[in-house]
């Protein structure tokens, strides 16, 4: 996982101080008097670019890659995030785990630029105030937990996300099942007689094929973040992505994709066709199928490196960090956090509680 903080500098026109991107204002606003810095964005005729998957595989041009500015990266000895900062920032602390072991660290081959972003849309204090509901809401945690943590500590992150398009048509074949019915006559345990209706399946071949297009798949390429609470946010509102540029970074850090793009395009491909079996399965006749095969054939694959809006609250418990992030975007919250022993004892002693009460209803 690398990160940088935004590329470019901008000027407030009134005082001159840095201006940082408002999700409540959608604007440049001064952070030392308030100014809305005037800014060239056009969300209207700005273009958001899809470039081609196979050509980009083969050889990734070069006028794709790299910042174009002077950076300096490091290294994380905790959890090897690998943090890209402006030459003049000193005594950073990791933002992802907090730790303040930095090492410098040099990069291979500079990265694929983004062509897109998803804006901040929440701003800071709706945020905070979603991860604290959030945090006083699991009933398991240790009863302090809400209290302690540190909510003032969340902070704005850009993470990288791959994005595919794609046309597929898929053949398939399968076993399709129709149930039918018999009436059999069978003893008790107390050597009564007794009638009962047994379902079997009758099985016949069946196939088909399907065209369906993907849109914006996502594959998310952070490392700082854990992909399933990434998973429980989304989706991100790809269709509201403006064509990429250092104002809306202003003020927030971007975290530069680990999980490369032929990996990427990999996982993007498997989650396809996980999705064409489903589709496939839907239109197989009968009741139920068996042995589903699909042969899916892929055209006009198109990808887009994006950046999307992550509020992330990182807190330590017990020695431990714990994670909970808000989707900038549209404000739906996922976390982790520790569980009290005795809140969980008291769970499963209710439990064992409730068992025992039903056999004793049931043996009366």
């Amino acid at each position: 996982m690398t990160e940088h903080t935004a590329l470019a500098k901008h000027a407030c026109a009134a005082c001159g101080a840095q201006a940082e991107w408002s999700p409540a204002r959608q604007a440049l606003v001064c952070s030392h008097c308030g100014t809305v810095a005037p800014t060239e964005l056009d969300r209207n005729t700005g273009k958001v670019c899809e470039i081609d998957l196979v050509r980009a595989l083969r050889e990734l041009p070069d006028e794709l890659r790299g910042w174009q500015v002077a950076k300096r990266s490091v290294r994380c000895r905790s959890c090897q995030a690998v943090s890209v900062f402006d030459p003049a920032r000193v005594g950073q602390s990791c933002d992802f785990c907090g730790s303040s072991e930095l090492v410098d660290y040099d990069e291979i081959k500079a990265p694929l630029r983004p062509q897109s972003l998803l804006p901040f849309r929440i701003e800071v204090a709706r945020a905070r105030e979603a991860v604290r509901g959030w945090l006083r809401g699991r009933w398991l945690a240790p009863g302090s937990l809400g209290r302690k943590a540190a909510f003032d500590a969340v902070h704005g992150v850009y993470l990288p996300y791959w994005t595919f398009d794609a046309a597929v048509h898929c053949r398939w074949t399968a076993e399709s099942g129709t149930y039918h019915y018999t009436t059999e006559t069978v003893r008790d345990s107390r050597g009564r007689q007794q009638s009962r209706r047994v379902r079997h399946v009758r099985w016949s071949p069946a196939a088909g094929e399907i065209d369906h297009a993907f849109d914006d798949e996502p594959v998310p390429a952070t490392r700082g973040v854990d992909h399933d609470l990434l998973r429980r946010i989304e989706p991100f509102p790809t269709h509201e992505l403006v064509p990429y540029d250092t104002a809306y970074l202003a003020g927030f850090v971007v975290e530069h994709y680990q999980v490369v793009l032929i990996d990427a395009a990999q996982r993007a491909r498997e989650s396809m066709v996980q999705q064409l079996r489903v589709l496939c399965g839907r239109q197989v006749p009968g009741d139920t199928h068996r042995n589903l095969e699909v042969d899916p054939t892929f055209a006009g694959e198109t990808f887009k490196h994006v950046l999307v809006p992550v509020w992330l609250l990182t807190y330590r418990w017990d020695g431990r960090a714990w994670q909970v992030v808000a989707n900038g975007a549209t404000g739906a919250v996922a976390g982790r956090y520790p569980k009290s022993p005795w809140k969980v004892a008291l769970l499963v002693l209710a439990g064992l509680v409730a068992v025992v009460a039903l056999v004793f209803l049931q043996s009366r």
